[in-house]
């Protein structure tokens, strides 16, 4: 168990193999508009990660960093560190490839997310955030075997989320704007990385909430920053802080970030369902309400809904008018 090498740019090809490796596991998710806000001269659109197989993008840079294992570091399985959704990536291809997978959890990870590790076969176990939070800086735990994938800082992780954003340029070339949810980066980095070769003046955002905004802290302060942290029912980003190995990429593909209130997150998942019929949790709906709340309405920016993996109790309150914590 070590910190890994530092993490470099995936090029586009790297990307564009990622998508031909991963394209059994992957489907090529829809882009729509959402209705009432816009299409032609701008407006908002949406890329739905929440309709893949496990409810989320996870499945991308999972598939893509087993494809490039070697047999022999797969001999005793593999584990992750998630909240839930790189669990059931991570769960999800190793069960295809007939191995083992063991997740750890920390003990505020939903039981919606817990339950579906379990149905696709994985082994979950459950420890304090804190602790969880060293397995992602320490890339590994002690008492663990077999081969991790850390669910970040990995480049073939991040190299596999990049297919979103070769799948955006093909579906809205003339995009003038893209805000992805900022768990840890592996994702908003990723469709970065895959768009800057082609396209580089498209900026690349970050949405983040604002009980818990680690990387908005780490661009004010020009490092990466510690933050204090408030559990919320936003659970799929919103660590303690940037991890040191991916601050690099960060602050070099990333725009900037754009902090929203939960109440416009539980807005944006209320506007998603009643205009555009499509679920999204907490994570997901964040590049949603970013999009809704800090940028122009005329032009064309593309919000990636990373995730719709959300608990039923918590989508009733919202949906009734609350805002939970």
């Amino acid at each position: 168990m070590s910190t890994s090498d530092p993490i470099t740019i995936p090029s586009t090809q790297e990307i564009c193999e990622a998508r031909e490796r991963i394209t059994e596991d992957v489907t090529c998710s829809p882009l729509i508009p959402l209705d009432g806000y816009g299409r032609d001269q701008g407006g908002i659109w949406l890329k739905l990660e929440c309709l893949q197989s496990i409810g989320s993008f996870k499945i991308r840079g999972a598939a893509n960093a087993i494809g490039l294992a070697d047999p022999a570091q797969l001999e005793h399985g593999v584990y992750t560190a998630s909240a839930g959704n790189m669990a059931q990536g991570v769960a999800l291809a190793a069960k295809r490839l007939g191995l083992p997978c063991r997740v750890i959890v920390p003990d505020t990870a939903p039981r919606a997310k817990t339950d579906a590790i379990k149905r696709l076969q994985g082994e979950v176990v459950s420890v304090p955030f804190n602790e969880w939070w060293q397995v992602l800086v320490e890339h590994g735990h002690p008492s663990e075997t077999g081969f991790f994938i850390h669910p970040v800082s990995n480049p073939d992780v991040i190299a596999g989320n990049g297919t979103v954003g070769l799948e955006i340029m093909e579906q809205l070339p003339e995009v003038d704007a893209i805000v992805v949810p900022f768990g840890g980066g592996g994702l908003s980095c990723g469709i970065a990385a895959a768009i800057r070769e082609r396209t580089p003046n498209i900026p690349v955002y970050a949405s983040e909430v604002e009980t818990a905004a680690p990387l908005s802290a780490s661009f004010s302060l020009g490092a990466a920053t510690a933050i204090r942290r408030t559990p919320t029912f936003v659970d799929g980003i919103g660590g303690t802080s940037v991890l040191e190995d991916m601050w690099p990429l960060a602050r070099v593909l990333i725009e900037s970030s754009l902090i929203v209130s939960l109440s416009e997150v539980c807005d944006a998942i209320r506007t998603l369902v009643s205009k555009a019929h499509v679920i999204a949790e907490g994570a997901g709906a964040s590049s949603v309400a970013a999009a809704l709340h800090h940028l122009p309405s005329n032009q064309r920016t593309v919000a990636v809904v990373s995730g719709g993996n959300i608990d039923r109790s918590v989508l009733k309150k919202i949906l009734s008018g609350e805002t939970p914590r």
